[in-house]
């Protein structure tokens, strides 16, 4: 049995402690582990912890519930992942109310270089799903190594895992719900067909019933997972909507499949699109050409060769790393040593040579 990893199963069961709260609590103390060791009145004196909290912490039944969650991960040959560990996906990370911990059954990749989640409405039309089976099969053709994620439920949700796998892409679901049941029941063939070209993640600890604000507040992880939140239909109103806001408010990319002016299933994606909350794409063409994704590798090898030349060595570094995978302001900073003044100056040099652009969040792209 995992030392560290009881414990920090035990900082996600302390009752009136949120992921916001456990990171303070990790921040002051140090560990989890460190946590339940420490004393009392030091960790009343924490901000926004005191008396009430520290005594949920050490609350007898904290640890033996950790226990047994723990006996079922080991038995199940569960993955865990604590938001200290490296293998933390590190979009997720980024985000302030990203879960504690994950707990993840599959074979496939968490930490991909192209994300994407599919959201919509439960009560998907046949033009719907038509979107949702030309769009991954555009995808696929383009991106064959491409992660899809989305939440299992009735609609577009189970539209887009189905034609991801039939497309043989990986595709993993977000739960509302531990990892000992599977809903809705009908979905659970294609959720076992998922476990080996993707898998089933969630935050919740198992005998945790998918009750209504689970769904709710597994959208965060919906749309922290990827690089970009697709809607292809939604209704005025819905949780489609929900996990898009969750995504703009992440600097995240939100696109929407437009409908007809009269049509309820799409005056969610309509008014997405109006409301300049979402970019607006009719194929998969329209979504690789918005993000970025540029696919000709020779093409690529070819700019380098003709513009880089003519780079600073300063101008050289930076190109190295963005080139590598998108990187933030802050962290490029840090990573050659340079103050922000100085590199936001080289940065724009580049934007305006068309080398890079500059995304939500302060993150770097190649073009």
């Amino acid at each position: 049995m995992s030392t560290h990893r009881l414990y920090e199963i035990a900082l996600t069961q302390i009752k009136g402690v949120g992921d916001i709260t456990a990171r303070q609590l990790l921040a002051a103390c140090g560990s989890a582990e460190a946590i339940f060791k420490e004393k009392k009145q030091l960790l009343e004196k924490i901000p926004r912890i005191g008396s009430t909290i520290t005594n949920e912490i050490f609350r007898a039944d904290v640890l033996s519930r950790a226990t047994e969650e723990l006996n079922f991960v080991e038995k199940n040959k569960i993955q865990t992942y604590f938001i200290d560990d490296a293998a933390y996906p590190k979009r997720l990370k980024e985000c302030e109310d990203a879960p504690m911990l994950l707990y993840y059954k599959g074979n496939g990749a968490l930490e991909r270089k192209r994300i994407i989640s599919i959201v919509g409405t439960r009560k998907i039309t046949p033009y719907g799903v038509d979107l949702t089976e030309q769009l991954l099969k555009g995808l696929s053709e383009a991106l064959p190594e491409l992660l899809v994620v989305s939440g299992l439920a009735y609609g577009v949700d189970i539209a887009a895992h189905r034609s991801a796998l039939k497309n043989n892409l990986d595709t993993v679901a977000v739960l509302a719900h531990g990892l000992d049941r599977i809903y809705p029941a009908v979905h659970r063939n294609t959720a076992v067909e998922m476990l080996e070209n993707g898998g089933l993640l969630t935050d919740f600890p198992s005998q945790t019933t998918p009750d209504k604000q689970n769904f709710i507040k597994r959208n965060r992880i919906v749309a922290g997972l990827s690089d970009a939140t697709i809607v292809i239909e939604s209704a005025e109103k819905g949780g489609s909507l929900i996990t898009s806001d969750i995504a703009f408010s992440y600097g995240r990319d939100v696109y929407a499949f437009p409908g007809r002016t009269n049509d309820a299933a799409s005056k969610g994606c309509n008014d997405l699109i109006r409301q300049n909350k979402a970019g607006l794409i009719t194929s998969a063409d329209d979504l690789i050409m918005a993000l970025c994704w540029d696919l000709e590798e020779k093409k690529k090898e070819a700019v380098q060769t003709t513009l880089y030349f003519d780079l600073t060595a300063e101008q050289q570094q930076v190109m190295a790393l963005i080139e590598t995978e998108d990187q933030r302001i802050d962290e490029l900073a840090e990573l050659l040593k340079l103050p922000i003044h100085e590199l936001s100056a080289t940065l724009f040099d580049l934007e305006m040579r068309g080398m890079i652009k500059n995304m939500p969040g302060g993150i770097y792209r190649m073009v």
